[in-house]
């Protein structure tokens, strides 16, 4: 015969096994169910001093290809490289959320847009951005073309546009999309209306 204290020891054990696996079952179900927050890991910034301005930007979407208007109103400083800065920040927003209809990779972010000489920006994107861009002719082109034209859309003048990486020439994108040149605004105004007739 079994000693008593081992039968109820065994119990004892067997209950708390069981009323730890319902536990661990019930977390796992609460993580899969419960919303993830934002992929948008960057630094919260300042809020910016300005009145509320209705702009548009051109956000890309990947189903079909096309570059779709989207009008918004965010608070836009006085300073024309601050009001490019905002824009590009705004959009980016939009492609960190979970649901963005062209999603970027976490951490993405543009760290500065300098508007020099007469007619040209230069937009200076995060190591992020590039690093966990996906790979893909159409998709690079889709992000360029909604960078340079919701910042030629909204900052008259702007003639040519070139893309850096944390300051730096960068090849590619992220393997296709040629970044050692200018953007000529009106070429990629063409095919963002081109675009735009897709949808």
């Amino acid at each position: 015969m079994i000693p008593r204290h081992l039968v109820i020891g065994l119990t004892v054990l067997l209950v708390v096994a069981l009323g730890m696996s319902l536990y661990a079952w019930h977390v796992r179900k609460t993580v899969v169910t419960s919303n993830v927050a934002s992929t948008d890991t960057r630094p919260l910034a300042p809020p910016v001093a300005g009145p509320t301005e209705q702009v548009f930007l051109f956000v890309a979407h990947d189903e079909d290809s096309s570059l779709r208007p989207e009008s918004t109103h965010i608070p836009m400083p006085s300073g024309r490289q601050q009001r490019a800065e905002e824009l590009l920040r705004a959009l980016l927003s939009i492609y960190l959320d979970k649901s963005s209809p062209h999603v970027l990779g976490p951490g993405s972010d543009v760290r500065s847009v300098f508007l020099v000489d007469p007619g040209v920006a230069v937009i200076d994107l995060n190591a992020a951005f590039a690093d966990t861009h996906r790979s893909g002719i159409l998709v690079e082109e889709l992000t360029v073309a909604s960078l340079i034209h919701t910042v030629s859309a909204n900052t008259p003048g702007v003639l040519k546009v070139r893309i850096l990486v944390d300051g730096q020439e960068r090849e590619t994108l992220a393997g296709h999309a040629d970044l050692t040149g200018y953007y000529d605004v009106s070429a990629v105004n063409q095919l963002a209306t081109q675009l735009q007739s897709a949808q």
